[in-house]
């Protein structure tokens, strides 16, 4: 398989998270958003995270598994691309082990000095993207769902 058909891209195995208001600058939604440390503070689907935010740099989760009530699971993924204060991507790679790539984009979108716009998108590439959306695809978009609107009220309740 060559290596532009392991990353496909397939519009139809795209999660979309809700897109939320926040009363807060795009730069406060991003401080949030970087302090991997806290994510147990708010963070109802990430409990924590670990990583340096750097291109290539491993960012180390443990998620919330929707599908086992009270379960939790490890996930490492890698920085893609960094646009402070509008946009922090993560992916993860094909390997020929788990050939189940994606990428994570988180989108910080400033509507005035002290309000912004926030959703998240989650990309299953390649050729087993859109199995992995019809089996994944509804709890990873309760999981962004949840997150968006968990984001929206710790920073509101931090303004």
């Amino acid at each position: 398989m060559q290596e532009e058909d392991k990353l496909a891209f397939d519009p139809d195995a795209v999660v979309v998270s809700q897109r939320v208001i926040i009363e807060a600058s795009a730069e406060k939604v991003w401080e949030v958003l970087v302090d991997f440390g806290r994510y147990g503070d708010w963070n109802p689907f990430c409990v924590a995270a670990e990583g340096t935010l750097a291109l290539g740099e491993p960012l180390k989760m443990t998620l919330k598994n929707y599908l086992e009530p009270g379960g939790f699971f490890d996930n490492t993924e890698f920085f893609c691309a960094i646009d402070a204060p509008h946009l922090i991507s993560w992916q993860a790679p094909w390997v020929d082990e788990w050939p189940y790539p994606a990428r994570r984009d988180q989108i910080i979108e400033p509507l005035s000095a002290d309000q912004c716009r926030y959703h998240s998108t989650d990309a299953f590439l390649g050729p087993h993207g859109i199995h992995v959306m019809r089996f994944a695809g509804p709890w990873v978009k309760r999981a962004f769902d949840d997150t968006a609107f968990a984001l929206k009220a710790y920073v509101e309740s931090k303004a």
